[in-house]
């Protein structure tokens, strides 16, 4: 499905082809940073964290005791699983939708773009739910825990406000088109 940059910049609908798989590689992406950065590295918060103070009565696993950091270790493992099989699920749709010139998608800012919105997606679902509505845990637990929740959220808005700008700035990607015939880049 060819969509013309006239087309797209009147406000059709960029071709959906690498939407999807954008969004779902983005989704993963998000759930590695956030899972590498704030579980492991800065060990911030694992994914049962704040059980003691949750909203559906799962119980404590206090991630400063051995026993409750191998409870907490399980669900981020779980967790990484998930992203893991979003991003090899992204790959799969992409590589099934891009039949032409598979290396130049990746200059597309139409799938960076994509890819960003997935991202803002996963801060803004995991964030909301995690943190808000399970409260299972929060981005930094202590006296400033709302404010780390609140910022997390709005780097998921910025996220999501940003790559869809982005990939709106893109030149339409045909993923069918032969090398010579397919436009990507800037606009």
């Amino acid at each position: 499905m060819a969509t013309t940059t006239g087309e797209a910049r009147a406000g059709t609908a960029q071709p959906a082809s690498i939407q999807l798989p954008g969004i779902v590689l983005g989704v993963g992406m998000g759930g590695f940073a956030d899972g590498i950065l704030l579980h492991q590295l800065l060990q911030w918060h694992h994914m049962l964290s704040s059980t003691n103070h949750d909203r559906i009565g799962v119980r404590y696993y206090n991630p400063l005791t051995v026993s409750g950091l191998e409870m907490n270790t399980v669900w981020d493992g779980i967790f990484h699983a998930v992203c893991w099989i979003a991003v090899l699920l992204g790959l799969a749709i992409l590589y099934s939708r891009v039949t032409h010139n598979r290396r130049a998608v990746w200059t597309s800012w139409v799938l960076w773009g994509w890819m960003f919105v997935g991202w803002g997606l996963f801060n803004l679902v995991e964030g909301l739910l995690d943190h808000q509505i399970l409260g299972i845990h929060h981005v930094r637990g202590g006296p400033y825990q709302a404010w780390w929740d609140a910022g997390f959220l709005v780097l998921g808005g910025l996220f999501l406000i940003g790559g869809y700008l982005l990939q709106r700035s893109g030149r339409p990607f045909d993923p069918d088109a032969p090398a010579g015939r397919r436009e990507s880049g800037r606009a």
